[in-house]
């Protein structure tokens, strides 16, 4: 019988919702919630906010942080969602290190969305349309076998329901 507790990775480039999708999962399916930008180096922060894109070689550590964050819960048999970018395969094959069967549900969205939500966005470091078009020209989309895709346009209420129906029923919350 499968583990009840999963390991849950919420992707997307910045302005998909990551954290609030992933904040809302966490907390329909009694899971912990990580948003993978408190763990971030001050470094990396410093050249984000001043509008910098982030290389591989920046985001190296920051992976490591979060496979290691992955296996803790796997371990421990315990539930995690965490929100990460992890825009190209390698970046989340790196993560799967900490669960092999780690669950990946993609938030996709078009450009204009997008920008239309990180314009409206206070208080974070992410800035700029250059940093969004960094991200959008490194991503590399989940194909089926590898996550659940799910709009941004749909609310988040329904993008969290979807995602829980391709979860085994030993891990659905009652609704």
């Amino acid at each position: 019988m499968e583990s009840a507790s999963q390991r849950i990775l919420v992707m997307g480039v910045s302005g998909s919702g990551k954290s609030h999708i992933g904040q809302a999962l966490a907390a329909s399916l009694g899971a912990t919630f990580i948003d993978g930008d408190d763990h971030h180096s001050p470094t990396n922060v410093a050249k984000m906010a001043s509008g910098t894109p982030l290389d591989d070689d920046d985001r190296r550590e920051w992976l490591d942080t979060l496979a290691g964050l992955f296996a803790e819960y796997y371990r421990a048999d315990r539930s995690v969602v965490i929100a990460c970018s992890g825009l190209k395969k390698r970046y989340r094959d790196r993560l799967r290190v900490g669960d092999p069967g780690l669950r990946i549900l993609y938030l996709e969205g078009s450009r204009d969305l997008l920008r239309e939500r990180l314009t409206t966005r206070a208080g974070h470091f992410f800035k700029g349309d250059t940093m969004l078009a960094s991200q959008l020209a490194d991503l590399e989309p989940p194909d089926p076998s590898e996550a659940v895709s799910l709009s941004i346009a749909l609310n988040p209420h329904q993008i969290v329901h979807e995602f829980i129906a391709t979860l085994p029923a030993s891990v659905r919350p009652p609704y």
